[in-house]
């Protein structure tokens, strides 16, 4: 691709002492992901491998269309920028979005809990804080001029929500020009809803944020209240419908599920909503999912 691409991700510290939720529960489901990243066949991530050890026996279909629909908002906003942007990516655990972007090709810097390089930072600071994570980003010579794609994956859930909206707020403030891509629960208010809240709660990770995750009506309305200009939404059944056929073969080939409704049930639950900010110069409001 042509022009030039700057991917920082940034990653919670476990030292904030106004945690709502047990930080090491929340930490716990980045391993969940990742391994489940691992078990997807064909969705271009070479690299999970090297960083979780295998999986068996767990239901790809779900993180195919999650791993796809970001992947295809991804691609969008790059073709718009011409790849003339930067990517933060917050509570990025262990995603391994830039090795698959690009091969990472010049030298790093470790210092305490940041590692630099002239394309790609990795930074450990609290969402919750936001003076502390400006600053951090500050250091690492963050751009604010150039369009920004901002990436939460399962992350604002488990923030209350006045804390995710100050985040929301800030991101929305600090860039002329960005584009906001969240993945996260929705539909919770039903009893599948509960039953989830129930089992995470046992593993000590309560949905701090659940109450904006009612609806795909709550979710874009929590992305326009805090400054965002467009904000579009969609279950991941509905992503999941989208596939191409083949696609969708391939992957249900894969695996023998006999409970169908409930691999639907489950992909209701959960949705890709992405905001924007300026940049209709370079038509980031047309870009779809």
């Amino acid at each position: 691709m042509a022009g030039s691409l700057r991917e920082s991700f940034f990653t919670p510290c476990s030292s904030a002492s106004t945690c709502d939720t047990d930080d090491e529960g929340v930490r716990g489901t980045c391993e969940d992901a990742s391994l489940c990243k691992r078990c997807v066949p064909g969705a271009g991530d070479n690299f999970c491998p090297h960083w979780v050890i295998p999986c068996f026996s767990i239901p790809v279909s779900g993180y195919f269309a999650r791993v796809h629909g970001v992947n295809q908002l991804i691609k969008a906003f790059l073709r718009k920028t011409e790849c003339h942007c930067q990517i933060l990516n917050l509570g990025a655990g262990m995603d391994t979005t830039f090795w698959k972007l690009k091969w990472l090709s010049c030298g790093l810097d470790i210092d305490g809990h940041i590692l630099d390089s002239k394309r790609y930072v990795i930074i450990g600071a609290d969402l919750r804080e936001i003076h502390e994570l400006e600053e951090k980003l500050k250091k690492s010579n963050m751009n604010t001029q150039l369009p920004t794609l901002l990436i939460t994956e399962c992350v604002l859930v488990y923030m209350t929500p006045e804390q995710s909206a100050n985040l929301l707020k800030w991101a929305a403030n600090s860039f002329e020009t960005a584009m906001l891509i969240n993945y996260e629960q929705v539909n919770m208010g039903d009893r599948f809803g509960q039953i989830m809240i129930e089992n995470l709660r046992r593993r000590q990770c309560d949905l701090a944020g659940v109450e904006t995750c009612k609806s795909l009506e709550s979710q874009k309305e929590r992305l326009l209240s805090t400054g965002w200009e467009t904000a579009s939404a969609v279950d991941m059944m509905e992503l999941y419908s989208r596939l191409p056929r083949a696609e969708v073969s391939r992957i249900e080939a894969l695996e023998f599920l006999d409970e169908m409704e409930l691999l639907e049930q489950l992909m209701q639950h959960y949705c890709l909503c992405w905001g924007t900010k300026g940049g209709s110069e370079l038509g980031l409001q047309e870009i779809t999912c």
